[in-house]
């Protein structure tokens, strides 16, 4: 009787053994499907709740000013945000196109001067010949010089032409995004309901406060970074097309880049204003001097109001998500990835806090 006992019961474990690897194989079979479906549109959701869950107190607040019509809230901020993505885009591109093609005009007329080396560059390490040689030979004859370097300057135009086509597709994500936004705002309650049984799923005790740390995160990397840097290039990019500083469109784009990965804007405003002092008037060059500096140094004032209660991520942090989301997903990685890596360094830090850390601050907060 007991052969027999062990028997069925062996047999049953074997059955529900297979029952649980079916169950998980479909799951996991299912899953798999779903991401390979919606793999392309992964980086235009997630930058589009993102900005949904950063700009969604402004909606409440826009919303309560329009007597309680949300759709009106929505589509206002829609046009705004498209209106703010299309427009500087459009005047980068317009600039940059035109720098372009003056530079080759002005090259292939033969109009371009350029002064021949000083004689201690031949002295250069490693570089220094061959660099003397392609530089006084670029001084004496401009247009041969540029003959001998064809199939590198037909690869450099190449890519200015890959250049300008991801620069097209990243306006036409933002756009999409943004629309993308607007929609989850309608349904942010439901949103926010799901994320928390998500959470709660996965850790009963603490996913009503993953939850909301996610949003702080967000908000905080979102206004506090990516809102900084795009302040900080709108406020340039004023600067350089008042000024009219030849390639503003480029520069515009340079100290929107750096902005973003934590490099300060001193590093690229400082030298373009002493390439204004070289071209412009004392008066000019002094007043966009003045402007330039209030601009650079802006993120020291901005930062703490926009970054509000949110986390304060360590910069090494942000730079690699930033590069790294530009790497894995374009243009539009490159504020996503700084988001994501934020969020999982904020979430896996609580985490790893011991229990009595995080008994304490909830008792702290509590008797606030």
């Amino acid at each position: 009787m007991n052969s027999l006992a062990e028997t069925g019961n062996s047999d049953t474990f074997q059955r529900n053994v297979m029952t649980s690897f079916i169950q998980i194989a479909a799951v996991v079979i299912l899953i798999s499907a779903s991401i390979n479906i919606i793999g392309p549109f992964a980086g235009l959701v997630l930058w589009g709740v993102i900005m949904a869950v950063a700009v969604y107190p402004v909606h409440l607040k826009l919303a309560a000013m329009l007597g309680g019509k949300a759709k009106l809230s929505v589509l206002i901020i829609i046009l705004a945000g498209l209106a703010l993505v299309v427009l500087p885009a459009w005047m980068m591109a317009e600039s940059a196109i035109t720098s372009i093609m003056a530079f080759a005009g002005e090259a292939k007329a033969g109009n371009i001067d350029i002064p021949p080396p000083g004689e201690n560059v031949a002295g250069w390490p490693l570089i220094g010949e061959r660099l003397y040689a392609v530089w006084a030979g670029a001084a004496a004859n401009l247009e041969g010089t540029l003959n001998q370097f064809q199939p590198q300057l037909r690869n450099v135009g190449e890519w200015l032409a890959r250049s300008a086509g991801s620069l097209a597709i990243g306006v036409l994500q933002f756009a999409i995004s943004i629309i993308i936004a607007g929609v989850a705002m309608l349904y942010a309650d439901n949103g926010y309901k799901l994320s928390k049984a998500i959470a709660q799923r996965i850790n009963p005790d603490r996913g009503q406060h993953w939850t909301d740390i996610s949003i702080a995160t967000i908000r905080s990397v979102t206004n506090g970074v990516l809102g900084v840097a795009v302040i900080q290039a709108v406020l340039a990019a004023i600067g350089f097309f008042v000024m009219q500083v030849p390639h503003a469109g480029i520069l515009t784009a340079i100290v929107l880049i750096t902005s973003i990965v934590q490099v300060p804007a001193l590093v690229i405003i400082v030298p373009i204003i002493l390439w204004v002092f070289s071209f412009a008037a004392p008066v000019p060059a002094t007043i966009f001097a003045v402007y330039s500096m209030f601009v650079a140094l802006s993120d020291n004032v901005l930062k703490p109001i926009l970054l509000g209660r949110g986390v304060d991520l360590p910069a090494l942090i942000v730079l690699i998500g930033a590069i790294g989301g530009m790497i894995e997903y374009g243009i539009v990685g490159l504020f996503v990835g700084a988001v994501i890596l934020g969020l999982a360094y904020t979430i896996l830090s609580d985490w790893l806090r011991p229990a009595e850390t995080r008994a304490s601050e909830a008792e702290a907060g509590a008797g606030k």
